[in-house]
């Protein structure tokens, strides 16, 4: 089932090829939006902005990547910010389905402001321009490959944390 513009409608996993559906683009009678100046959510998502750019700031600062080297502290940030953010989703959507700012603040907020694509870009257009070309590509197709990767380990392993918890739960009561 989708809507006119695409977007895959209903909560089913099964629906989504088992991946969590955004339940901000997910669309449904009486799903309540965010209304224009909803200052808590932009005060929310400014302070979760504030948390990851000064976490994206330290691995930067740890690790410099001089001209011509492997960028690997953004390769790290993105790397981690794809498993971060499919453990994420699949949380919010399967056990904290009611927390109207989690999402946002960790997701949009956090998460957006730790990973960079545009580094990334200006990384990759660095090391060709100084003739890095093998570098470039190496670098361009381990970013890809590992994010899908760990955006897929995210999810089993919030998948893994949930059914561990139901299975606690059921053997304490």
């Amino acid at each position: 089932m989708s809507s006119e513009q695409g977007v895959s409608v209903g909560s089913g996993w099964a629906e989504t090829g088992g991946l969590p559906v955004d339940p901000d683009a997910e669309t449904r009678p009486g799903r309540r939006r965010p209304r224009r100046g909803d200052v808590a959510l932009v005060v929310a998502v400014g302070c979760g902005g504030v948390v990851g750019a000064l976490a994206r700031q330290l691995v930067e600062v740890a690790v410099p990547a001089p001209a011509g080297h492997f960028p690997w502290a953004t390769f790290a940030i993105n790397t981690s910010g794809s498993a971060l953010l499919g453990f994420l989703l699949v949380m919010v959507v399967e056990q904290f389905p009611r927390g109207r700012l989690a999402r946002p603040v960790l997701g949009t907020g956090v998460l957006g402001a730790y990973t960079t694509f545009s580094t990334f870009c200006v990384e990759a257009a660095q090391l060709l321009r100084g003739g890095y070309v093998a570098m470039a590509a190496l670098y361009l197709g381990a970013s890809l490959l590992a994010g899908l990767a760990a955006a897929a380990v995210g999810l089993a392993a919030a998948r893994v944390v949930i059914r561990a918890e139901r299975w606690l739960a059921e053997e304490l009561s």
